[in-house]
């Protein structure tokens, strides 16, 4: 939080007793599960342990009082908490907002978890889109970007590096399994977020998608790619698509800000 405060040139003391926001994904609580036993909880394992701390410690550290809220929506957590505070920003709760999410591996519990549940490569690669996509591969880290309004950041003269035009979020509702995706609600929430950001279809060309590597997920997300954004598009205007995760592996939470 502090060196995406640097990078923007915004000085952290000027944002105390503000309306700055804070928007983080996080899950798992890798961390509570270093508990060996009772005789380990001690004064900090309360603040420790709960994953709303990581947002309200940052709010607290520099005195921010503008949402602090913890997102935990899977592996789509970053991107939700972007969309919360673009929100936040657009009705005035937040003048300015940190956004993004953090993943740590620290207890091998998670990761046993998914190697169970078939989500891991055993090959120990991502392969996104690839015709040999076997799973995914869990990476560490953390990103924060810090958001303003366009007028806003063109008034005090920031550097912009991009624009977020519009954004939507939805669920998968029924499909033909609690973790399984459902090729309709992909299909809606691209067209919802276009219709949100004003753009049309044929105007992209490139999508960071969100690309696991396995063998349900990534052609059901082409597919929806190909339907809302490929259809009818004309002859020399390919739309690209690929994923960040066949070269840093699955962030979870923090995937989408990555």
């Amino acid at each position: 939080a502090w060196e995406a405060l640097e990078d923007a040139a915004i000085r952290p003391s000027r944002l105390s007793g503000g309306r700055a926001g804070v928007f983080l994904g996080a899950m798992w609580s890798d961390y509570a599960r270093l508990l060996s036993g009772r005789d380990d909880i001690a004064q900090h394992t309360a603040t420790g342990q709960d994953i709303s701390i990581i947002s309200a410690r940052i709010a607290y550290t520099l005195g921010l009082q503008g949402p602090a809220l913890t997102i935990d929506t899977a592996c789509s957590s970053a991107l939700v908490a972007v969309h919360q505070a673009c929100q936040s920003l657009r009705n005035g709760e937040s003048t300015v907002a940190l956004a993004g999410g953090v993943h740590l591996v620290l207890a091998p519990e998670s990761t046993i978890a998914m190697t169970k549940f078939g989500a891991m490569a055993p090959d120990g690669r991502c392969k996104a889109f690839d015709s040999r996509a076997n799973g995914y591969v869990r990476g560490e880290g953390g990103g924060i970007v810090v958001l303003k309004p366009l007028s806003a950041a063109t008034r005090d003269g920031d550097r912009v590096y991009a624009v977020i035009r519009g954004s939507a979020v939805n669920n998968d509702g029924p499909s033909n399994g609690l973790t399984a995706p459902n090729p309709a609600a992909q299909r809606a929430m691209l067209r919802d977020a276009l219709d949100s950001a004003g753009v049309h279809p044929h105007a992209v060309d490139y999508v960071e998608a969100h690309g696991t590597g396995t063998a349900l997920g990534d052609p059901i997300e082409a597919n929806a790619l190909a339907a809302v954004l490929g259809r009818d598009r004309p002859a020399g205007q390919p739309l690209r698509i690929g994923s960040v995760k066949t070269n840093i592996g699955h962030l979870d939470v923090a995937a989408g800000v990555a």
